[in-house]
């Protein structure tokens, strides 16, 4: 890595900072910030404000998610503006999760026009991992029109769904529940991934954790593992 990435990187990750620090009273301790086009992964550590640590001890684990859904809709536009700036990624998709046991946080961001440009990748297990999060999937709502993946890094794998809603949950948006649907899915999906050592065999690699999100009105969702290489 020559050293202007690294300084895009530290300036990323410095932004995000002051940006979360000011929202809520604490930033998180590190930051992680990967680019790789059409992507920008950015992991968190130690993210949890002490108000938001008197909720999770009470189990107002919804509370905390509402809360942060509110600001990161505000924060989100600044942090679009401020990597067209800085990289001249044209982030038109945003996605972002968060590891309430481990106080950690995930921000994605995609360029989707871009994707055709990305070379198709293989990783050892990948068609096997494919199937695997068809199933889940399946379980849920429906197998995916598509699945895509991408080894960002050898600590971050990003799986991209296109198409899974199901009748029911194109209602519930329609009515305007989607604050339901998404907890819904994050509870079940995020159960069903975590606690699947399907994965680790497949990949041959110690995931530390999972993050999802959705973006139920362009019918896609974002999967990032989290993994240690080091331990098979």
């Amino acid at each position: 890595m020559d050293k202007n990435e690294k300084q895009i990187q530290n300036e990323i990750a410095s932004h995000i900072g002051r940006l979360l620090r000011e929202a809520f009273g604490k930033g998180p301790q590190s930051i992680f910030v990967n680019i790789s086009r059409p992507f920008i992964v950015i992991y968190l550590r130690n993210f949890l404000s002490p108000t938001e640590k008197i909720l999770l001890q009470q189990d107002q684990v919804n509370s905390v998610q509402h809360t942060r859904d509110l600001v990161m809709k505000s924060l989100i536009p600044e942090i679009k503006a401020y990597l067209l700036l800085l990289t001249n990624m044209n982030i038109r998709e945003f996605y972002y999760d968060w590891g309430w046991d481990n106080h950690s946080g995930i921000l994605v961001g995609m360029e989707p026009e871009m994707l055709d440009a990305r070379q198709e990748e293989w990783y050892a297990g990948k068609e096997e991992l494919h199937r695997e999060i068809d199933r889940i999937s399946q379980l849920i709502q429906k197998k995916p029109d598509k699945t895509d993946s991408y080894m960002i890094n050898d600590r971050t794998l990003l799986i991209v769904r296109t198409g899974i809603l199901i009748s029911l949950g194109k209602e519930m948006l329609r009515l305007g529940f989607e604050e339901s649907l998404k907890l819904a899915e994050r509870n079940l999906e995020k159960n069903y991934l975590f606690n699947n050592n399907q994965f680790q065999n497949i990949i041959k690699s110690q995931i530390l954790e999972v993050f999802v999100d959705w973006d139920f009105h362009l019918d896609k969702s974002v999967i990032v593992f989290i993994l240690n290489p080091n331990q098979k």
